[in-house]
């Protein structure tokens, strides 16, 4: 697979992906799998560690190469992060409760689906804004007859409204570099401490909470300021007009059409419990039906997330450098909420919108059901940070009450069109346990670390990747490592 050129600019949700990215996909990883490799006998065998799209594309490619490879999986689906739902709703409606977005730039995911046949379709940008108590259109606010609640913003914009406030930052890059030691400084400062240096009020940093942050799946006092000035100092890092896309029929096709492919080189339910390796020799000690069983090999691939793999017993162990970043790697928290009503209430011509941005505790709800069939629709909901923590602290039903009500005070007629709904939460998800990885405060150069090899082990997720949080990051991980161990083979 040819892999194409990173693309110049950045998306909104680009941002947490590809901040401090300085390299081109296409120049670290010229995948080219020769077929030198077909034949590999039983002793050349690569354990590859977790169905996620990270561990999926690692084993296709190694496969595909002729290798000897066995895919192994502690739940009994593939996809990981990637969950589309289906059962709960009806007339065939789904919901992504787990990875949602193709981003323009994700070009390996439209690599891959367009290898699978799969197609990709726009998602509607946002159209209404409700924050503070008060409904306002987007193209409101972009014309200038609408403005934010929210003192020391610029009129005509929603996302970047830090900008104005860390401009002695973005400039001082463009001075010095991004290497320089006075802009690498900002790793160990938070985006809470330069937006309130650059001057900026409370409001500004309350706003950051629910746009970029909520992307980030964190707050600003925890996330690094380095990678918010890097991603202004390149472009317009954040856009209400972010073209975005999802696969037609759901995401979870994807993984479906890769472990069709990989075939019984996948084992389900098979949950590691510790991996003891040498120099060229790899015993994972795995639980298969509540008994313990041991798969060896010559070379593994952990392509699982940091939340897990710190509760993963490792003999000899990593280097200290390597387990530091394990053990601290930060994660945020996410809840996705989705919920069917027997008619869609807000393609009415009077409604606030059908995607609508807002300061409650679910801050992103959107019409997930478009280009899908029948009268009913699915609105699902996105948030995170703090709002993700303390609603995953209520039982079911009590976050479903949550979110009817606030989608009352945003459509006042939603409740009389309410069928039902479901949650989920990852940071509780047993083979997670997190969401997905953020730069936090003094963090710089965690993502190298994490993705170099030790050993005979080697390591995929989007956590290692440069375009992490996503999709396109976790394929683009396990190209990475097919690259890493066709150079070791």
């Amino acid at each position: 697979m040819t892999l194409s050129k990173k693309q110049n600019h950045l998306t909104r949700r680009s941002f947490i992906k590809k901040t401090g990215a300085a390299t081109s996909l296409a120049a670290l990883y010229p995948i080219s799998i020769s077929s030198i490799f077909k034949g590999s006998s039983d002793d050349k065998r690569i354990i590859v560690v977790g169905a996620g799209l990270a561990g999926l594309s690692c084993a296709y490619e190694l496969d595909q190469a002729g290798l000897n490879v066995i895919l192994i999986e502690a739940r009994s689906r593939p996809g990981g992060r990637v969950r589309t739902y289906r059962d709960p709703f009806a007339d065939n409606l789904y919901a992504e409760m787990g990875a949602e977005y193709v981003d323009s730039t994700d070009n390996l995911v439209k690599q891959y689906c367009n290898k699978f046949g799969l197609k990709v379709l726009p998602a509607k940008q946002y159209d209404g804004v409700y924050v503070r108590g008060r409904r306002l259109s987007m193209k409101g606010i972009q014309s200038g007859t609408d403005s934010l609640p929210f003192e020391g913003i610029q009129k005509g914009k929603l996302f970047g409204q830090e900008v104005q406030y860390i401009q002695k930052w973005i400039d001082l890059v463009k001075q010095k570099g991004a290497d320089s030691p006075e802009v690498l400084a900002l790793d160990n400062m938070s985006v809470e401490e330069v937006l309130k240096k650059g001057g900026a009020p409370k409001d500004i940093i309350d706003l950051y909470t629910y746009t970029n942050a909520t992307e980030a799946t964190s707050v600003p006092s925890k996330m690094s300021a380095l990678y918010m000035v890097l991603a202004n100092s390149r472009t317009s890092a954040f856009s209400e007009n972010t073209v975005e896309g999802r696969i037609f029929g759901g995401n979870d096709q994807l993984p479906k059409e890769f472990a069709k492919r990989l075939g019984t080189r996948i084992k389900y339910n098979r949950s590691l419990r510790s991996l003891v390796f040498t120099s060229n020799k790899i015993t994972a000690n795995v639980i298969e039906d509540g008994k313990r069983t041991s798969i060896k090999g010559i070379k593994c691939v952990l392509a699982i997330p940091a939340s897990i793999l710190r509760t993963i017993k490792i003999d000899p162990g990593f280097t200290a450098e390597k387990t530091n970043c394990i053990q601290k790697q930060q994660y945020g928290h996410v809840m996705k909420v989705a919920m069917q009503y027997r008619r869609r209430f807000w393609d009415d011509n009077n409604s606030i919108g059908q995607r609508v941005f807002t300061d409650t505790r679910l801050r992103r709800i959107y019409h997930f059901s478009i280009n899908q069939p029948g009268p009913r629709g699915i609105l699902l909901t996105f948030t995170s940070g703090e709002d993700a923590k303390k609603l995953g602290r209520l039982n079911e039903d009590r976050r479903m009450k949550v979110a009817q009500n606030t989608c009352k005070d945003i459509w006042p007629e939603a409740p009389q069109y309410w069928e039902n709904g479901i949650t989920k939460y990852w940071n509780e998800d047993p083979f997670v346990k997190a969401s997905y990885s953020l730069s936090g405060v003094g963090q710089k150069g965690y993502r190298e670390i994490l993705a170099k090899p030790e050993g005979p082990v080697f390591f995929a997720g989007e956590h290692t990747a440069i375009h992490r949080a996503s999709m396109n990051g976790a394929i683009e991980s396990g190209l990475r490592v097919t690259e890493e161990l066709k150079r070791a083979l």
